[in-house]
């Protein structure tokens, strides 16, 4: 069995306040901010608190599909949509997070980690569990004398799987892009 992949997502997030008077007179505040994803380095700066959430979202697809390198289709599509779950309900839940962390920060941040900590647990919890099972099940039925080259036939609808796994992913790429707008 080949050596687990790194699973590891980590984002550094910096928020910057700006208070100014607007033309009338008022006072005014902007958030500006920046985040960095630590393993790869990349960072980008925002001022719309969407601009995070899609940030992390890209790397965190990128992350998932590297890990799904390897699994069935079936299974590619179960840990697909218990991710896309998960950007569901934050693109439910974050506006009002953002909200209470600019009223009180420090409560603030600690929601969001807990909310952030909670649902990557249960997903990969979820996903250990049918790796697991994938893992018993493939080891009952395996069987080495069994086994026999592949033919150009089943090369065939092996191209074919991934070419449609390929336009699944892209479309379902799209949906998150305009969930997460």
């Amino acid at each position: 069995m080949p050596a687990k992949k790194d699973e590891t997502a980590s984002f550094v997030l910096r928020f910057t306040q700006k208070i100014f008077q607007n033309e009338q007179k008022e006072s005014e505040v902007q958030w500006r901010g920046n985040i960095r994803h630590v393993q790869g380095g990349e960072e980008k700066r925002f001022s719309e608190f969407k601009d995070v959430v899609n940030f992390i979202q890209e790397k965190l697809a990128d992350l998932t599909i590297l890990a799904m390198e390897e699994k069935s289709p079936e299974e590619q599509k179960g840990i697909l949509s218990k991710s896309f779950d998960l950007w569901k309900r934050m693109s439910l839940t974050y506006p009002k997070m953002v909200i209470d962390t600019i009223k009180d920060p420090k409560a603030g941040v600690e929601q969001i980690q807990e909310e952030v900590n909670q649902q990557f647990s249960q997903v990969k919890e979820e996903v250990n569990q049918q790796i697991s099972q994938v893992k018993d099940t493939l080891s009952a039925r395996l069987d080495p004398d069994m086994w026999k080259p592949a033919t150009k036939n089943d090369i065939q609808q092996m191209m074919a799987a991934i070419e449609r796994l390929s336009k699944d992913v892209h479309t379902l790429n799209t949906k998150v892009e305009k969930l997460s707008k």
